[in-house]
């Protein structure tokens, strides 16, 4: 057990009850959204990649509450990757929780904001138990997708709600770069370098993704899952990193990895759930064909496959329609790629509900001709089998809209597109 005045120690290093947390730039529309969530009077779990900004937006989020009349005291917030903690179950929670009561006496419902809470072992019974009794409001953050695990969700069916945090939107980029006047010259900054915060402030870009990208590998991945075969799965990432936006089974990786098909399987939901990488999935009508076919990989964000897998300027077109897919998530979108037996692809089906919405392609050189004239083989094909009627192509700089054997196709730069300029859906 720690001692109290220990526990002290630790709690007013963390907390605003003395002075006010330093919060960084300010991401409004996530503090809204979480201000609508905490108001439903459920649990809020923040998910989302490590260093994409989820501890200071709860920073941000309590002194907004501050601001807004609720007491310092009111507010309780640790982070539980404190090596000061040490080993971290639900007793130990419990302990800290305790000390923290007596000694601030907060009044009412405190605020309890518990930072990488997948630390502590038990921490869903926990948590669930204090709020059941009504003694707190909890927010609480992880960098790992199995927060929401099929075991949780059970435990925690209808009393949570969950708020994805990414790295920075391009606009986001722009604000903490003070360039909202310049989209178009720092898109490139943004596709080399990533959206997370601290590499877009900072002169060593490369050292920063390095640290992060270990951080994820080791602490994430190797040490909570106890991976043995630490080199196979090494191997793996970097494959996946050297070739984003392509298609890949887990058959094909057998002889690569030199690793069982299940291991690879396993491997990769692993590098899924800590917010690495994300695959996406063929459209089709046919569930058994959509899980048969190959899938795409993306990564999280492109500073991790620019410094990791390849050079940047060689593979251009693969970043930006990773960035595109990255943006689809962080829209909400349901999306897939399409691919007919013949091998003619569209990179993005967006779906809504029961139909095709969109159909989207992302083409960074259309000077070359022959390779502009597949793209749009391939967009007026789709657009016919699956009976969509917004076409897109979006590429470094042209904007226009044309009509191609009675189809209409429109075409917009990145940046414009990143920033929902001249879209009208």
């Amino acid at each position: 057990m720690i001692l109290q005045n220990d526990i002290l120690r630790i709690l007013y290093d963390w907390n605003p009850w003395e002075k006010d947390f330093e919060t960084g730039h300010s991401r409004s529309h996530y503090i809204e959204k979480l201000e609508d969530l905490i108001q439903s009077g459920q649990i809020v779990v923040i998910t989302g990649p490590r260093r994409a900004g989820k501890t200071y937006i709860m920073r941000q989020f309590s002194m907004h509450l501050i601001r807004n009349g609720v007491p310092r005291n009111n507010i309780f917030f640790l982070n539980l990757e404190d090596p000061r903690l040490g080993a971290l179950d639900a007793n130990v929670l419990d302990q800290i929780f305790r000390v923290y009561i007596e000694n601030l006496s907060p009044y009412g419902k405190p605020f309890v904001f518990l930072d990488e809470i997948q630390e502590v072992k038990n921490w869903e019974k926990w948590v669930l138990t204090y709020h059941e009794l009504g003694k707190a409001r909890f927010v609480v953050s992880g960098s790992n997708a199995r927060l929401l695990s099929k075991e949780f969700g059970t435990l925690l069916t209808g009393r949570h709600l969950e708020l994805k945090v990414f790295p920075l939107s391009f606009k986001e980029f722009l604000d903490f770069k003070n360039a909202q006047d310049k989209p178009h010259v720092f898109i490139k900054e943004y596709m080399e370098f990533g959206g997370f915060p601290e590499v877009v402030l900072s002169k060593n870009k490369n050292e920063i993704v390095l640290q992060y990208f270990a951080d994820v590998v080791e602490k994430d991945i190797m040490r909570r899952y106890r991976v043995r075969k630490t080199e196979a799965l090494k191997a793996l990432v970097r494959f996946y990193m050297s070739n984003i936006s392509s298609l890949t089974t887990f058959s094909s990786m057998e002889k690569f990895t030199g690793l069982r098909r299940d291991t690879v399987e396993k491997f990769s939901s692993y590098l899924e759930s800590s917010f690495l990488l994300f695959f996406v999935k063929r459209f089709s009508f046919k569930v058994k064909e959509q899980e048969k076919s190959p899938r795409k990989v993306y990564s999280y964000d492109v500073a991790f496959p620019n410094v990791i897998g390849f050079r940047f300027s060689e593979n251009v077109g693969r970043i930006a329609e990773n960035i595109v897919a990255v943006e689809l998530l962080r829209r909400g979108k349901e999306f897939y790629y399409w691919k007919d037996e013949r091998h003619r692809e569209v990179d993005f089906v967006v779906k809504e509900k029961t139909r095709v919405k969109e159909l989207i392609q992302v083409s960074w050189d259309i000077s070359n001709l022959e390779t502009l004239e597949r793209e749009i083989k391939a967009l007026i094909l789709a657009s016919k089998k699956l009976n969509g009627e917004n076409l897109l192509i979006i590429n470094a700089e042209v904007e226009k809209e044309e009509n191609v054997k009675g189809k209409s196709i429109k075409y917009i730069p990145l940046w414009k597109w990143l920033l929902g300029i001249a879209q009208d859906n």
